[in-house]
């Protein structure tokens, strides 16, 4: 298996920093070896796990966001609130994530 995947080193930031530009990336090409098949048919030997994963990551997502809409409604003043909407969340990966990782 051969894949491509595009990184920046540490030379290129610290150059399109001082250059005032956007950094560059590099090609990268690797080369993988695989000697096991993927999981074939229903394996029901990770299904409670991935139902687990699955569960926890929503939970993860609902306790971000009732902190930042608690932060909100207290009635912060306007740098508090400029604050708030630089916080980014990750986009939840709950749904088969954890089969798609199995």
């Amino acid at each position: 298996m051969i894949l491509y995947d595009l990184r920046y080193s540490a030379r290129s930031l610290t150059d399109a920093t001082r250059a005032s530009r956007r950094p560059r990336p590099r090609s990268i090409r690797r080369t993988v070896k695989v000697y096991s098949f993927a999981r074939r048919g229903r394996d029901r030997s990770i299904t409670a796990w991935s139902a687990l994963e699955e569960r926890r990551e929503r939970q993860r997502l609902r306790a971000r966001v009732e902190t930042l809409l608690g932060l909100v409604h207290t009635g912060l003043d306007a740098h508090a609130l400029d604050a708030v909407d630089s916080v980014d969340i990750p986009p939840a990966r709950h749904r088969r994530n954890a089969l798609w990782q199995a």
